[in-house]
């Protein structure tokens, strides 16, 4: 299995993110849920909004390494925020957060603000896409 980073030129050089993912054959697909930045006792571990991203980041890698993973195979997510200028005002600690976990992998991406989220206390939720090697190849 491989991804293949598609960035036309035509659309500039992206920031924090690949333009799309191209999934060569080869792999099975990890579906992944929106995770929010609890514990293992579904207890918010911040009210603080970066560290917040860390932890709800941290949950869906969590996931990803359950399958048998690498952040290196996620190909796409998807990320829900309830203050779109906090997460521009605090994008630099984002970003830190960000290579801290995933490096220098930037997969497809969207960033979305959103009125609320289920859980009260959330300010961001990730959910997200990953093509894992099949292990049976």
């Amino acid at each position: 299995m491989s991804l293949k980073f598609i960035n036309p030129e035509s659309l500039g050089r992206p920031r924090g993110y690949a333009n799309g993912v191209l999934a060569q054959p080869g792999g099975a697909w990890l579906f992944i849920a929106g995770q929010i930045a609890w514990d293992e006792g579904q207890k918010i571990v911040s009210a603080d909004f970066v560290a917040q991203f860390e932890r709800a980041l941290a949950n869906v890698l969590s996931v990803v390494r359950e399958a048998g993973g690498t952040p290196e195979q996620i190909a796409r997510l998807v990320v829900y925020v309830t203050d779109k200028e906090e997460y521009r005002a605090r994008r630099s600690e984002i970003g830190a957060c960000w290579r801290k976990l995933m490096g220098r992998h930037f997969p497809a991406m969207a960033l979305v603000e959103v009125k609320a989220l289920l859980e009260d206390d959330a300010k961001v939720e990730i959910e997200g896409i990953a093509m894992l090697v099949n292990r049976e190849s």
